[in-house]
């Protein structure tokens, strides 16, 4: 099982918001959605999970290197704020574990006949068409 690292909450900016959309009158008077923040290069996690996370091509980090997640599916503040720092350790889940390093194989011997027997008979019918080949 993968190391898992866990941000401390004194390094999470979390404001709370109005949620768009639908809700009837309590919408305009409280705010339930949650607006998360997150700067990964003041961060203490390791120097290798930071340079992965600001090299991923996700539209909730900015060029800055902030981490910004805006949760609001939930009607209650507390679901939303939980919601967003959820997303915020499956962002950080993601780049903790390495990808394989390719290993490089030879094709077996029946995949290169094969393949060879396939562009002769493929070539064949091309000399056919051409009204070369008797």
């Amino acid at each position: 099982m993968p190391l898992r690292y866990t941000v401390p909450l004194e390094e999470v900016d979390i404001n709370p918001i109005r949620a768009q959309g639908a809700g009837g009158q309590n919408v305009n008077k409280v705010a339930n959605a949650v607006h998360l923040r997150f700067d990964i290069a003041a961060s203490s996690l390791p120097e290798a999970i930071r340079e992965r996370l600001l090299k991923l091509s996700d539209q909730r980090i900015s060029k800055d290197g902030i981490v910004v997640i805006k949760a609001q599916e939930f009607r209650s503040l507390e679901q939303n704020r939980d919601e967003a720092l959820r997303r915020l350790q499956e962002l950080i889940d993601s780049v903790t574990v390495l990808p394989r390093k390719r290993r490089p194989t030879k094709p077996t011997r029946g995949s290169v006949i094969r393949r060879l027997e396939s562009k002769a008979r493929r070539a064949a019918v091309k000399t056919r068409r051409q009204g070369g080949g008797d």
